[in-house]
């Protein structure tokens, strides 16, 4: 690589014209830049008489081969005609030195005309012509993308500016990217024209991990993609974090940056982290719709053993007497559940939610029947390399569900004021031991998991139970589901929401596994069930989320992800059941209300709504609305 060169000295040359603008000097050489009291005749050559007086007649423009003369002479103060001022030249001559194009070798000869007129004579030489260019040490951006930033420069004399623009656009590239530590380290030229780039990428050396007590090493280096001896790259290193502040093991993760003392080039990666206590106990207690006054009891682990597994183990006691409707046996609910859940199975692209769960109430699928269900549950998860916002999923389980008449004597009235004979509740009653397996897939493109405001969730999934006890009892059901995202103003959004289901196969399915509207995960303002109980049905919502004003400026976290909810609506269940019968269910809903929405990482929405039906809600509904409390958000 050459230490010294025309392109380095034109840039200390212009660098110190530029920084003594105030000296009268028109030309100057790199030897004698440093030197303020240099003739102006040696760049003006004068006559023998007052040319001060005299008027320009002509401009020529000498010794511009490339750069066009009309270009010249746009930039310059005098112009034809103007009456000839050796003050205002010598501006000119920097203005013309500053465009970049000239050496420092130039000069202005005012000749004196017949007429008494000048004709000036501005000679200059321009910089060697750039030919060709060499690019090194790129190696994640192509010599092709950095070409276009260069290639107007070529055929053109070498232009301090217009190279350092260049370089600039250059660095910009590789800093969009997110390569923010690569440089241009060396730019010079050979005599032929040619102007080689060397570039610095910023590789990394090693990457540490400080701050982890409890959460094994593997486990967070699982989720750091960067690796040493690759390019840094600050937008997948933001993933990498986001995915470990994901795990919910840590409070906070940051990165720190290095320069490697081994190699100035290369850089020292350490994630810093501080871990959170993941294990908690749980007791509560309060009002629910399906089961009354209820305790819970709960013991969850989100970090287990220091593999950022998840254990969980709840439980609830009910009393089925408050806030339930007619059609829900007051009874004492139980109900309890055992997760595991492990995040990398298999591989970084898989996981694993596995369940175990035993129910015993009044059910609110089987009017005035208690229910008694015990089930293992485990699904897959993938996530597609070709496309990180699909994802696949495959559920396997194994569910044993049993119904006994709750109330004989109030089922056999309904019976019979609707004209059907009681001999057909057995039929309503059936439950059954089921195989079941669904594949789904979902689309998640939305900015942000806790408030979206842009992008689109999406979900199919399609569930094949069979009927091991009674095969005659196998069906098979679709269900989607699909959500945009519309940012309004600067924090609020709007979300249009569509669902359906229907069943594809199966003349006996039992009723307990119909498709259900109303509640708060379907059309609020109705009770659970309260819109109709069938074999299909279609949804709609929209809902503005917005702050509460002044509330989210409020120096608590939670509230910053409180949202006020103005939301509409509506939907239709189709081939209703027995219990949509007895209870003249209105089969179709159209709903209003207001509501607040709280985001919790890793829970979910935590929501209450009170809407009223904007339709007739049926002689068993409240046309005053209900209020509805959710946890989480259905997904299909």
């Amino acid at each position: 690589m050459k230490k010294s060169s025309l392109l380095y000295k034109n840039l200390i040359t212009l660098s110190l014209v530029l920084s003594a603008l105030t000296i009268p000097v028109l030309t100057c050489s790199a030897e004698s830049v440093d030197d303020a009291a240099i003739n102006e005749t040696d760049y003006i050559e004068e006559s023998t008489y007052d040319s001060n007086t005299a008027y320009i007649s002509d401009i020529e423009i000498l010794g511009s081969n490339i750069i066009k003369s009309d270009y010249i002479l746009s930039k310059m103060k005098l112009k034809k005609g103007d009456l000839y001022d050796k003050d205002v030249m010598q501006q000119d001559l920097k203005t013309i030195y500053k465009l970049g194009y000239f050496t420092e070798k130039m000069k202005a000869v005012p000749v004196k005309n017949s007429n008494g007129t000048i004709s000036l004579k501005i000679i200059v030489e321009e910089n060697i012509p750039i030919t060709d260019f060499t690019i090194e040490g790129n190696t994640v951006v192509s010599s092709e993308e950095i070409m276009k930033y260069l290639l107007p420069l070529k055929g053109k004399p070498q232009n301090i500016a217009a190279i350092n623009q260049a370089m600039e656009q250059i660095n910009q590239c590789y800093y969009d990217k997110g390569y923010i530590l690569s440089k241009i380290d060396s730019v010079y030229d050979d005599p032929d024209g040619t102007l080689n780039l060397s570039i610095t990428e910023g590789k990394i050396n090693s990457i540490s991990i400080s701050g982890n007590e409890k959460t094994k090493e593997y486990v967070i280096e699982r989720n750091i993609m960067t690796e040493p001896g690759s390019v840094y790259n600050e937008n997948q290193m933001k993933q990498d974090l986001v995915r470990l502040y994901s795990t919910q093991a840590f409070k906070d993760v940051n990165r720190s940056i290095e320069a490697s003392p081994e190699d100035p080039d290369k850089y020292d990666i350490t994630i810093e982290l501080k871990e959170q206590r993941t294990a908690s106990v749980s007791v509560g207690g309060g009002l629910d719709s399906a089961t009354g006054v209820f305790g819970s009891l709960g013991i969850t682990d989100n970090n287990f053993r220091g593999r950022n597994q998840r254990v969980s183990v709840s439980g609830m006691v009910g009393s089925g007497v408050l806030m339930s409707d007619s059609s829900i046996l007051n009874r004492v609910n139980y109900q309890g559940e055992i997760s595991f859940f492990e995040p990398h199975f298999l591989n970084a692209d898989n996981s694993l939610m596995s369940k175990i769960y035993y129910r015993d109430l009044g059910s609110y699928q089987i009017p005035l029947a208690t229910e008694r269900r015990i089930g293992l549950e485990g699904t897959i998860a993938h996530r597609l390399k070709t496309n990180k916002r699909i994802s696949s999923t495959l559920t396997l389980g194994g569910e044993y569900v049993d119904f006994t008449e709750g109330d004989r004597a109030k089922i056999t009235s309904l019976y019979n004021a609707h004209g059907l004979n009681i001999a057909d509740r057995a039929k309503e009653l059936e439950g059954g031991f089921f195989l079941k397996i669904a594949p789904g897939l979902s689309y998640d493109s939305r900015d942000s998991a806790i408030n979206p405001r842009h992008g689109v969730i999406a979900s199919v999934r399609y569930e094949e139970a069979f009927g091991l006890d009674e095969f005659n009892k196998t069906n098979g059901r679709l269900t989607g589901m699909a959500k945009k995202y519309i940012p309004v103003a600067k924090k609020s959004s709007l979300t249009f929401t569509g669902r359906g289901g229907l069943k594809v196969h199966g003349t006996n399915m039992p009723e307990f596994m119909a498709y259900r509207l109303g509640g708060p995960y379907t059309v609020r303002g109705y009770k659970v069930n309260g819109v109709g109980t069938g074999t299909s049905f279609i949804m709609g919502s929209a809902e503005l989320a917005t702050p509460i004003p002044f509330v989210d400026k409020l120096k608590l976290a939670f509230l910053q992800n409180l949202r006020v909810t103005f939301w509409v609506d509506a939907g239709t269940v189709f081939n209703p059941t027995t219990t949509s019968i007895l209870y003249d269910r209105p089969l179709h809903a159209i709903t209003a209300g207001v509501g607040l929405k709280l985001n919790m990482p890793g829970v979910g929405p935590l929501s209450v709504d009170y809407g009223f039906p904007l339709t007739n809600p049926g002689p068993n509904g409240n046309k005053n609305g209900y209020f509805t409390f959710g946890v989480g958000d259905m997904m299909y």
